[in-house]
């Protein structure tokens, strides 16, 4: 079996285009998914971002991001569920597959690790009638541990799921292999995962890398079996898009002609 349709992270040009120039883009080189991040998605507005993807007869594949939960204080956590609540709304108005969650690390000056998961579980149970009422999957995306300290405190899939388990209807995974490749308890979570799959996220894992969240390689260049972790997704009833998603100063500054049209050939042959 082949990879999934593919889909453009619009993170992956964000540096050189914008979402009407993304969605263009998708719909020139044949590229039937799209999957905005919010900053572009409120430059050009929700109605008209819309109305503009579903002009071009692309799928949204998943709207990147909501979480980022804990906070100093009382009223950063409520700022952040009010947050999360807009983009619950911003996804459903899409008809996003998932709203992707990035839940978010330590407070400024925190060390209390508990204390962080605590409110990522306490942020997630407060918006999930929302999600369901809406039918916006939330689908929580483990990080690579490096970014624990200040991007996510659910560091695993194997996290994630227990996540899922305990929350209930409305939860899924956002599988990244650039997360996940390394975990060797990859193959028994993946198994696990079966029906809770919501995001494939591509992209490559290069050595050295130069930067740990700013390095990520093209599908092909790099050291992630991506074809094994897909297989694995599809055993587990996976069948959506491959969505490419690399966050990179180098590939921001490319031409994004050239990156979508490489994009499109690494997904025949490196996924």
């Amino acid at each position: 079996m082949g990879p999934g349709p593919l889909s453009l992270n619009t993170v992956t040009v964000k540096e050189r285009w914008d979402l009407a120039e993304c969605i263009e883009g998708c719909a020139r080189h044949g590229i039937p998914g799209i999957s905005p991040w919010r900053d572009v998605l409120a430059a050009m507005g929700v109605d008209a971002a819309a109305r503009r993807i579903r002009e071009a007869g692309l799928s949204v594949t998943g709207l990147c991001r909501g979480g980022m939960f804990p906070a100093a204080d009382a009223e950063g956590r409520r700022r952040a569920i009010e947050d999360n609540r807009r983009a619950i709304a911003e996804a459903h108005a899409l008809q996003a597959a998932c709203l992707v969650m990035v839940c978010g690390g330590l407070p400024p000056g925190s060390k209390d690790l508990p204390g962080a998961r605590a409110m990522v579980r306490d942020g997630l149970e407060a918006i999930l009638p929302e999600a369901r009422a809406a039918g916006v999957t939330l689908a929580l995306e483990p990080l690579h541990p490096m970014t624990c300290a200040d991007r996510s405190v659910l560091s695993t899939l194997g996290q994630a799921l227990d996540l899922c388990e305990a929350l209930g209807e409305g939860t899924g995974v956002a599988l990244d292999v650039y997360h996940v490749w390394w975990d060797p308890a990859l193959e028994a979570q993946m198994a696990r995962a079966a029906g809770r799959i919501a995001a494939f996220h591509a992209c490559d894992w290069l050595v050295p890398t130069t930067d740990t969240v700013f390095d990520r390689g093209m599908m092909g260049d790099g050291v992630i079996d991506i074809p094994r972790i897909r297989a694995l997704a599809q055993a587990a009833g996976y069948a959506g898009a491959v969505e490419v998603e690399i966050l990179s100063h180098r590939w921001w500054r490319e031409e994004p002609e050239e990156v979508l049209r490489l994009m499109r050939e690494r997904h025949a042959t490196a996924c």
